[in-house]
């Protein structure tokens, strides 16, 4: 009997629905939320994540929140509607508490966002040591006026998002070099068009900084345009440096100097988290990752 069934269900095409499945139990499938599919990054931790999923026979469904709070939990509301076993959120906007409610109804593993909470695992690099390392090596080549291009998320200024740490990171080495005063922060975009209008602003200026640290990659590759396209050489007129580490800034006619947060790992480690969640492990497992400086060519002394 059952090879009959198995026979007609070739035969018609039919594929069993997982929502039904679901009703059984797990329906074997998680999935991530995340805003910004123009960041390479958030592709590596996708890919971390996926990596991992694949390894332990899960499905991932990947789910583009687009901006604001209402979106990202407009997609949470319909992701857990959909009998998800759990979910990734790639930097989220939203309260501790508002997170851990999610999280009582649904295993949880926040990627990227900063602090611990009993309720739902998180994953995140040492942003503030990145931006140390960044500061550090540009006064290392002797450079005194370091300008920051951060990025403004609105409606919100949560001290435990990316962009929080890092600008603090930023400012704590400046201060720590005696450059308090030469403390310059574009607050911005980190897009392209964001790095472009900031490092458009930067070439407006009667004084200009000698280097342009960007909070991340994408942002760095905005600025390299504007100075390109406005005949600046880099890194013999300005150095530019970024943060994330993405493969383009490998690239060897660009050679991007940039901190490397292990992109993969920490998906994967999120990956791994969510599964044991999923799997019944109830105590909050809070994992930090250490960043690492690559430096290669735009950067040179002043």
């Amino acid at each position: 009997m059952k090879a009959k069934v198995q026979a007609s269900m070739k035969a018609l095409g039919y594929r069993p629905l997982a929502s039904a499945r679901g009703m059984r139990g797990r329906t074997h499938t998680v999935a991530v939320v995340v805003a910004d599919l123009y960041n390479e990054f958030s592709s590596l931790l996708v890919e971390g994540i996926r990596r991992e999923c694949e390894r332990q026979k899960y499905r991932l469904l990947v789910a583009p929140a687009g901006s604001g709070k209402d979106a990202q939990n407009r997609m949470v509301e319909d992701l857990i509607d959909r009998g998800m076993d759990g979910i990734v959120l790639i930097s989220p906007l939203g309260t501790d508490a508002e997170l851990a409610a999610v999280a009582r109804n649904i295993p949880v593993v926040v990627l990227g966002r900063h602090g611990d909470s009993p309720e739902y695992d998180s994953v995140a690099a040492d942003d503030f040591a990145g931006a140390n390392l960044v500061v550090d090596h540009l006064v290392s080549l002797g450079h005194r006026q370091i300008t920051y291009v951060n990025h403004t998320t609105e409606g919100t200024n949560d001290a435990r998002l990316p962009e929080e740490v890092r600008v603090r990171g930023y400012v704590d080495a400046m201060i720590r070099h005696g450059l308090g005063d030469a403390i310059d922060i574009i607050q911005s975009q980190w897009s392209q068009e964001g790095g472009e209008q900031s490092g458009k602003l930067i070439l407006s200026r009667t004084q200009r900084p000698t280097a342009v640290f960007a909070g991340c990659d994408v942002a760095a590759f905005g600025v390299l345009t504007a100075l390109w396209n406005a005949g600046i050489r880099v890194p013999d007129e300005l150095s530019v440096a970024g943060f994330d580490n993405i493969f383009t800034t490998s690239l060897a006619p660009i050679s991007i100097t940039t901190v490397d947060q292990s992109g993969l790992d920490m998906g994967a480690a999120a990956g791994r988290l969510l599964l044991e969640r999923i799997g019944g492990r109830s105590e909050a497992v809070n994992t930090v990752v250490r960043p690492t400086l690559v430096a290669r060519k735009t950067p040179a002394a002043p």
